[in-house]
Parts: structure tokens; sequence; C-alpha cells
């Protein structure tokens, strides 16, 4: 069997206001433009992309779950649960693949609470900072993880 060229595209709570939400934070892209940024960059390099985004924790534990099945790694903006949740950090080094963390605004120039991430440390890929294009870096440096490729 070949292994799956599908990456799971995971966006947190808030995420779905892209585009109305600080718009001087986020910027005016919508959730449909790193939906579609995000898609690019895979189909460029021969994968393809499952986009989840909800307010509820418990659904986003599920969709990681499920990309245990048919995926061959996670790129994922947890949102504000970056900085509060262990079971989000443990439902992605339970299912055992290659995590690429984005964040669109530089969260270390933010607020003290925003400099912590509990997804940091079962990352191999982190993009911080480069707005919504943040989303195409992560997820070719995760492409590159998975394909072996370190030359991008």
């Amino acid at each position: 069997m070949t292994a799956p060229r599908r990456l799971l595209l995971v966006n947190g709570p808030n995420l779905n206001l892209l585009g109305v939400r600080e718009p001087e934070v986020y910027g005016t892209e919508t959730l449909a433009d790193v939906e579609r940024i995000a898609g690019d960059a895979a189909a460029a390099r021969g994968f393809e992309v499952r986009a989840v985004q909800s307010n509820h924790e418990g659904v986003l534990l599920d969709a990681i779950h499920e990309a245990r099945t048919d995926c061959a790694g996670i790129v994922i903006n947890p949102g504000g649960l970056t900085h509060t949740s262990v079971v989000l950090r443990d439902a992605l080094s339970g299912v055992s693949l290659p995590v690429a963390e984005v964040h669109i605004s530089d969260v270390m120039k933010r607020e003290e609470f925003r400099h912590h991430s509990y997804v940091a440390d079962v990352a191999v890929v982190h993009v911080i900072g480069e707005g919504v294009r943040g989303y195409a870096t992560a997820v070719t440096r995760l492409i590159a993880v998975i394909t072996g490729q370190t030359d991008n």
C-alpha cells in the first residue's frame, strides 16, 4: 500500500472570523483564502488537503484522530488552544503524524500569555508571523519532511 498523499489542515477557534476579526493583526484574507493557499501549495507537490475548522475542541480532536487513517501529516493553527490545550497536544502526539504549527501573527511579539505553545514540542515545523502565506510555507516544509526532501 502506498503512503497517503493528503494533509489534514486544522484551524482552531475564531479562525472562521478571518477577514473580519482584528484585520490589523490577522489581515483581510478569509478562511477560504487560507484553505485555497494551503491546497494550492499541497497540489503543487502532489498532495491534497482536507480542511477542518471548529470552535469546538472535541471536533478538532476527532478530526486529528481520524487523520491517522488517511493522512501523511497535519498542518495546524490551533488559535487560542495553542496556549491552553494539553488535550490537543496529546491528540497530535498520539496519532504519530508529523505536525506543522502555523500562526498568522508573530505570537512572540504579542501578549505574554501567547508566548507558550503546547503544540511546539510535538511539531516538526513551525511557521510564525508570515500572515496567511505562512500556510503555504508550512505545507511546503511539512511535505519536505514527509518525503525526505530537505532542499526546499
